[in-house]
């Protein structure tokens, strides 16, 4: 991808999506669940509804896959099989949802997409067409997907035209925050493989611009305006994290960046972008929250912070954290990649949905 760019061929992110296109399967049913494709709010949607007969209302879970804003597809093979194992696990309507990509479309289009579909389906007529209890709906997402679910579950807390409350949140390994792109996290996975820091800089700056500068700001930690520098107390690590994961670490806050990249990217300080942003306030409103981090993932600081100001708001949090694993690992359950890891992160996640959901 990266040759590819270099050489004018094609765009980074248009030659990442080759992997998106080689891994697209087509919705089928099978005997457990009828999947079909279709549009809520005239956004592209997955749609699995349970065959086995309820005892009473379903369960739901909208579901926003991962892949930096850029990549990903509710029809690529992991994100397909997760849906069905969800669904046929807790006899529950899963709504997988294709929004749509960078670097077509910035922030905030991916978040009104994912926002739009959610609105609509916690309409009390749809839940009825569904057969869901609309007391007992979760968002949940992976990596971008995973912020995307939180801003969500945040943004809802403010709609005043949506009356269904969430149950809960599922967070996957996600993306958090924009302001300090040098956590101990990203130092020490700055070179792992998956996620290295290089590409997550890279798919932070392309949910908000194409423009370089953005990106090489990021890469220096100097993107955040010496007017903003106040919301650093948000996203301070040296306050915020365990003890064992700030060892061997001196902290040293980002440095002043240019105002003007913030005037053309207002998206960087807001928090439907960046979740980890919400006042206490917001965040002790929300419903009951599931995060699973990762010890080799430079997002890992991102979810170890959240768990944090959360439960300090008093949210009933969930924490779950693998020391074995790395980012994405929970898309690894069959074919040539298949990884015991992604087997218990799997069970780990649906387990919690079936006890709190």
């Amino acid at each position: 991808a990266e040759v590819a760019d270099w050489l004018g061929l094609m765009h980074f992110m248009d030659a990442m999506m080759l992997i998106t296109i080689a891994e697209y399967v087509e919705p089928t049913s099978d005997e457990n669940i009828t999947v079909t494709d279709t549009e809520f709010s005239n956004v592209s949607v997955r749609l699995y509804l349970p065959r086995k007969a309820p005892e009473g209302l379903r369960r739901a879970v909208v579901f926003f896959h991962g892949g930096g804003w850029c990549l990903g597809q509710a029809g690529m093979k992991p994100y397909d099989r997760l849906a069905r194992w969800t669904s046929n696990r807790l006899n529950a309507v899963v709504v997988s949802v294709n929004y749509r990509l960078a670097p077509k479309y910035h922030f905030p289009v991916q978040f009104e997409d994912v926002y739009s579909v959610t609105k609509f389906f916690l309409q009390s007529s749809i839940l009825s067409r569904y057969g869901v209890d609309p007391a007992r709906v979760c968002v949940a997402g992976d990596s971008a997907g995973g912020n995307l679910a939180a801003a969500v579950a945040q943004q809802l807390l403010e709609d005043p035209e949506v009356k269904t409350k969430l149950k809960a949140q599922a967070l996957i390994y996600p993306a958090l925050q924009t302001l300090d792109l040098d956590l101990p996290s990203y130092r020490d996975n700055a070179e792992k493989p998956i996620l290295p820091k290089s590409l997550m800089v890279r798919f932070w700056s392309e949910y908000f611009t194409s423009d370089p500068a953005l990106r090489e700001a990021m890469a220096s930690n100097r993107h955040v305006p010496p007017e903003s520098s106040h919301l650093f107390q948000l996203v301070n690590w040296s306050s915020l994290l365990p003890e064992e994961m700030k060892r061997g670490h001196a902290y040293a806050g980002p440095r002043a960046g240019s105002p003007e990249l913030a005037r053309r990217f207002p998206g960087l300080l807001d928090a439907r972008a960046a979740p980890l942003l919400a006042p206490a306030a917001r965040l002790r409103r929300l419903p009951r929250t599931y995060v699973l981090t990762c010890q080799h993932d430079v997002l890992r600081d991102d979810g170890l912070m959240y768990v944090g100001r959360l439960r300090a708001a008093g949210v009933p949090v969930t924490h779950y954290h693998a020391r074995d694993a790395f980012h994405g690992s929970m898309l690894f359950v069959s074919g040539f990649a298949e990884l015991a890891v992604g087997h218990r992160l799997t069970n780990s996640y649906i387990e919690w949905l079936d006890e709190n959901l």
